[in-house]
């Protein structure tokens, strides 16, 4: 499971006080704003062209198509990545632009942004730390795993299989959060009702709001996530509405599901092999280093400049580790100007990054990640 690529080009670990990082965890609105128009506006045209390209087969719209395809899923991307900076709060120097431009762009993905930025924010808390967050595959244990019937060894890998990632984004990013908030609303109904009942029964006032205030959702940590939630769910729905009503409901569901399990695919794929990779930290809860899990828990992939761009550098992802607070268009520099630091920082090639995907065990004995065939 290891090569060239993905060994260390230094044995020397750095020092947390060797690093001098501070420089560049300042935002710059100006950059913000332009990075949000340069991808927005790109992406809107492209969005328009492919749905009038695509409403008769023709030369022409097989041949452009394709392309125009590719273009929103790098766009996506690049959205994505943006959004992601707005809810570390450091793409906009204050909290509540990133807060304002975080929920506009969780419309264009069809993703409530407050309740994923919270689990996100766990995800920088915890990296490394294989007892407390297992990554977004939800991984289990070597001894679990052997442990596990040959049924259910089957069904586990199955899951985690790259290929499940295209139906398995779209649930994640647009349908989960959905049904999450029809279940807390039944919830509500349900608990509101019994309580009311009993309240009345034994003749007490009832008060709907109050107990609303004191409602503890099953499915939502906080308020703030419900009402997040609640808002991204009527303006996406009312975008999906108008935009089908446009150009055809089948046209545009057709053309949405493709885009959306194709991008919410690669999002997820990318975040994925930045910490799924030979020789990746895993520790356990004892010992467990916060400055280990961002660079040695942490790779840098090695992509074309384009790629990067379309990414917003998020390649330099250990740097980003570092502090969420180094906005996207710092962080190369970063990377470049304390890279004598960043030597044992693991590198990864494009032609390396599905060997990742068979790491989906943690062996909490060895600790290190493993495949199934391990």
């Amino acid at each position: 499971m290891t090569s060239a690529a993905t060994k260390t080009l230094s044995k020397t670990p750095p020092r947390r006080i060797d690093l001098n990082i501070k420089p560049y965890m300042s935002s710059d609105d100006r950059i913000a704003t332009w990075q949000i128009i340069s991808t927005i506006a790109p992406l809107t045209l492209c969005c328009i062209a492919i749905a009038n390209v695509t409403e008769k087969l023709t030369i022409p719209s097989l041949i452009l198509t394709p392309i125009l395809f590719i273009f929103i899923i790098l766009f996506l991307s690049r959205s994505f990545s943006l959004m992601h900076d707005c809810g570390h709060h450091s793409l906009f120097k204050a909290k509540a632009s990133n807060r304002v431009a975080a929920f506009l762009l969780s419309i264009i993905h069809a993703m409530p942004h407050h309740p994923w930025s919270r689990g996100h924010a766990f995800h920088h808390k915890h990296n490394g730390n294989w007892n407390r967050y297992r990554g977004p595959s939800a991984l289990t244990t070597l001894r679990e795993y052997e442990n596990k019937s040959k049924h259910s060894q089957f069904a586990y890998k199955i899951l985690r299989h790259p290929l499940t990632l295209l139906p398995g984004g779209f649930y994640y990013l647009v349908i989960k959060p959905r049904v999450a908030l029809l279940l807390g609303f039944l919830e509500l109904i349900a608990k509101g009702a019994i309580h009311g009942y009993r309240e009345l029964s034994s003749g007490k006032a009832f008060n709907p709001f109050t107990f609303i205030d004191k409602h503890k959702s099953s499915f939502f940590y906080t308020r703030e996530e419900v009402y997040d939630t609640t808002a991204n769910t009527i303006c996406v729905s009312l975008a999906w509405w108008w935009i089908g009503s446009a150009i055809g409901h089948w046209h545009f569901w057709i053309l949405y599901t493709s885009i959306m399990s194709t991008s919410a695919a690669i999002m997820i794929a990318v975040f994925f092999v930045q910490h799924n990779f030979p020789g990746s930290y895993a520790s356990g809860e004892d010992n467990w280093s916060y400055f280990k899990g961002a660079v040695d828990g942490s790779s840098f992939l090695i992509m074309p400049p384009v790629l990067n761009w379309f990414t917003a550098d998020i390649a330099y992802h250990h740097v980003h580790h570092l502090s969420e607070r180094i906005p996207n268009y710092r962080l190369r520099m970063c990377h470049q100007d304390e890279q004598n630091n960043f030597d044992s920082v693991k590198r990864l090639r494009l032609d390396q990054v599905w060997e990742c995907f068979s790491l989906i065990l943690w062996d909490n004995e060895a600790f290190q990640l493993v495949s199934t065939k391990q």
